[in-house]
């Protein structure tokens, strides 16, 4: 008997909204209206590079134009394809609406692996592609806001933002262009953790609810819980050292290209971060024992595993064999749709992508605001909240007859510089959009699953948004 085909990344995405659709009454032919992609750019350019021409091919899609400006990441990378970059940007419609951040949703990609040349040259091809998409107005502060992704960095947004602001030097928001630039280039602090702060805020949130452990057959709270993380990329590396040195929780797997390492005690994830970039990979690594099968280690027992890195790694061929209870996907689109119905079926939770990855457009949401305000967070409050701590220890003081201890002292009396804003903002978004999810979860009789609740939320949202436009 044939075995029947795994549905591709898009597929899953579109297969998941049409699920959580059915749960809602909405006008005819909003929902496919919703679902759409409404328009793909795909672009090929030649770049002269050591004295011959290499031609490249990249894309820009739109998903959702119901609230302007659109966002998404731009990745580098060997196997990105138009189809892809359409479910990346579906799927960014539905985060930037679960966290409530007023864009639609969009993604780019270029074909390309970006170890491959030199900075001299990567340069040379980033600001060609960003020409090609500027003059399409697909960069631009007021339309269309692209952001790290795979394969890019502070390095490749500055590139981006300063071509566009070559271009069109008289355009005030220029800065705005472009989200993920270096701090001294109009940048953020905290946006480079942003996404792997987010996953630990969303995990925060889950365990703060007894009601919902219940559902995974978990007690207790974070302190002590058994992780396992695929991907020790920027987000996988940022979420294993956020939960392990803030919150206890214990690292005892790390899978990588060439395999994974396991540790019952504990794996410390600089220590294994270090050592990839010495050696290329985590073999050998130090007190561990490795196999060179990570997908047996996806199936190993553990409290909480987090998918970290690429689309499809949990399949219909290895869900039934998940043991995680939790399943927190800081990655987009970890579990296919028929894993996902494989795992819902089994009991597992699941903290989905389109709640749990919106860490890094939430930040980028701020660094957007704080291009177009042309002022620092934190700059015109930041001392009065100084003097104002400094009165409320003079006031204990007088009133104890006692002095505060330097520690206490030190913490009433400082301000809230920009990355404490951020952070904060940070949390009471993923805080928000986890009691949006869970009370669609509780309140919804035919809603089964925290991914479908998030759907929900998310598609409500967006339907405001069309119903309002009168088209």
């Amino acid at each position: 008997m044939e075995q029947k085909k795994e549905t591709t990344f898009k597929e899953s995405v579109d297969l998941m909204y049409d699920r959580a659709v059915k749960t809602l009454n909405l006008p005819i032919g909003l929902a496919e209206q919703i679902r759409t992609c409404n328009a793909v750019y795909q672009v090929r350019f030649g770049v002269k590079l050591k004295g011959e021409y290499k031609i490249f091919v990249g894309w820009r899609a739109v998903h959702s134009e119901h609230i302007l400006p659109v966002k998404g990441g731009i990745r580098f990378a060997e196997i990105a394809n138009q189809e892809e970059v359409e479910a990346l940007a579906a799927l960014m419609t539905y985060k930037c609406a679960i966290v409530n951040v007023p864009f639609g949703g969009s993604k780019g990609a270029l074909k390309i692996n970006p170890n491959d040349y030199d900075e001299e040259d990567l340069e040379k091809i980033t600001r060609r592609f960003a020409h090609e998409l500027i003059k399409k107005d697909l960069v631009n502060p007021n339309l269309n806001v692209p952001a790290p992704d795979m394969g890019t960095g502070e390095r490749e947004m500055a590139w981006i933002s300063d071509t566009f602001q070559n271009l069109y030097p008289n355009q005030i928001n220029g800065m705005g262009c472009v989200t993920g630039k270096p701090v001294h280039n109009g940048g953020i602090r905290g946006r480079t953790e942003a996404t792997g702060r987010g996953v630990q805020f969303g995990i925060r949130e889950f365990f703060r609810h007894p009601e919902d452990l219940k559902l995974a057959q978990i007690e207790g709270g974070l302190d002590s819980k058994k992780i396992i993380v695929q991907g020790l990329g920027n987000v996988g590396w940022h979420a294993a050292k956020f939960l392990s040195e803030e919150d206890g929780a214990k690292i005892i797997g790390i899978i990588e290209r060439d395999g994974a390492i396991y540790s019952e005690k504990g794996l410390d994830v600089n220590d294994v971060l270090n050592y990839i970039k010495e050696n290329g990979g985590v073999k050998n690594f130090p007190n561990s024992s490795f196999t060179e099968s990570g997908q047996e280690m996806l199936e190993k027992e553990c409290d909480i595993l987090i998918p970290a890195a690429i689309e499809g790694v949990i399949n219909s061929s290895n869900a039934a064999r998940i043991k995680a209870p939790l399943i927190a996907e800081a990655a987009n689109g970890p579990v296919t749709f028929e894993a996902d119905s494989i795992l819902r079926k089994k009991g597992t939770v699941i903290l989905p992508d389109a709640f749990l990855n919106a860490g890094g457009v939430t930040v980028s949401y701020f660094e957007w605001i704080k291009n177009l305000a042309r002022i620092r967070f934190g700059r015109l409050e930041r001392r009065h909240e100084e003097m104002k701590g400094k009165l409320i220890v003079e006031t204990l003081e007088t009133m104890l007859n006692a002095k505060v201890p330097n520690d206490l002292k030190n913490k009433l009396i400082e301000g809230a510089d920009e990355l404490d804003l951020v952070r904060s903002g940070l949390d009471d978004s993923m805080r928000d959009a986890y009691k949006n999810i869970r009370e669609t979860y509780y309140s919804m009789n035919n809603v089964d699953d925290f991914r479908t609740a998030s759907y929900v939320v998310a598609i409500k949202t967006i339907a405001k948004g069309y119903e309002s436009m009168n088209l």
